[in-house]
């Protein structure tokens, strides 16, 4: 069993920058997708951004698409979440998420194919 554990949220101004990792533990993730989700309170998780096993392809929710950018480093078992041009809306507890299909073609967008969730980030943008 794979352990996630993300970093980097905080409070950031709107307009300004984080950088979310996500750092795994337990086996290699270089093999499955990853994708980053959040939810905010009174709100379901949703999809923020997703990448495949290879990095070949990468997706992003409209919300988020121009501003923010998922990559991921195979070596050190991270995937990180560069957000940009953050807004009021973007304020929501991050999640990474590895697929639970090994070497999956497309990105993981919705949770129930998810196999393992980090603990999740706090991110709040002040406006």
């Amino acid at each position: 069993q794979v352990q996630l554990v993300e970093s980097g949220g905080g409070l950031v101004q709107a307009g300004g920058s984080l950088r979310l990792a996500c750092v795994a533990s337990g086996r290699s993730i270089s093999d499955y997708g990853v994708g980053w989700f959040r939810q905010a309170p009174g709100k379901e998780r949703e999809f923020v951004a997703g990448i495949t096993w290879s990095g070949g392809i990468t997706y992003y929710a409209n919300s988020v698409k121009g501003r923010f950018i998922i990559s991921r480093d195979n070596p050190k078992n991270t995937v990180y979440l560069q957000m940009n041009s953050l807004k009021p809306e973007d304020s929501a507890v991050y999640y990474c998420a590895v697929d639970r299909t090994i070497r999956r073609s497309v990105v993981i967008t919705i949770p129930n194919i998810v196999g393992s969730w980090g603990q999740g980030t706090q991110v709040t943008v002040s406006s």
